[in-house]
């Protein structure tokens, strides 16, 4: 009984090895093939430019998911179609496992600009503070009445999303790429799976809380 025990044991512990092993493996050849990545998404996913997303701390399902949408062109970006066109599955889990295990950098605070001056109500001095309550209140409870869904149902508390079910994780993106990407949902320019969730929930936002519930996940860490 007492081999038997000794002989799971190791089998065990083997195994256990082994699955390190190979993901270390993947995570460094993933780091060479992210090369390429890094004029637009920054040393260690964390791009410097606020319309590239950072992919830093990112889940790995969710990066092979949207390559895979880059790769059958579901997704349009020419871009990333290009790019994703010479990846294989093997190219994007590596790639993925790389950039899941990077640490994402923290934003600074948002400076409002015009636009978000002009659509204050009248009367009334709009400040980020304000634009970040109400964010932080729309990604807790949503807005049920108008059928506005409640962000961390999905993308849970901190902004971690869900890795099973490739939902990506939000916290310290940053706030110009994520109103770029609620507003491609919202107009449906955002290609891939028109009838998500997503397209249903942002097509019922407003331009305020979209930046709104932006600026709040650009704060969460």
């Amino acid at each position: 009984m007492k081999k038997k025990l000794l002989a799971l044991s190791l089998a065990l512990a083997f195994t256990s090895t082994s699955s390190i092993l190979h993901a270390e493996a993947s995570i460094n050849a993933g780091k060479e093939k992210a090369a390429s990545c890094v004029s637009c998404h920054g040393d260690h996913g964390n791009s410097l430019v606020s319309t590239f997303p950072k992919l830093a701390g990112q889940n790995p399902s969710y990066i092979i998911k949207q390559l895979e949408a880059f790769k059958n062109s579901t997704r349009k970006n020419p871009m990333m179609n290009a790019i994703a066109a010479g990846l294989s599955y093997d190219d994007m889990t590596d790639i993925a496992a790389y950039y899941a295990v990077q640490e994402i950098s923290a934003n600074p605070l948002p400076v409002l600009n015009d636009d978000d001056e002009d659509e204050k109500p009248a009367g009334k001095k709009q400040t980020i503070e304000d634009l970040i309550a109400l964010g932080s209140d729309l990604y807790r409870n949503g807005d049920l009445p108008r059928e506005v869904s409640a962000c961390i149902a999905c993308h849970g508390p901190f902004g971690e999303g869900s890795k099973p079910a490739a939902f990506p994780a939000l916290r310290s993106q940053h706030a110009d790429y994520l109103i770029q990407t609620l507003t491609d949902f919202k107009n449906d320019t955002r290609s891939n799976n028109p009838e998500n969730m997503m397209h249903m929930i942002a097509k019922k936002m407003t331009i305020e809380e979209i930046k709104a519930v932006s600026y709040r996940i650009s704060m969460m860490k």
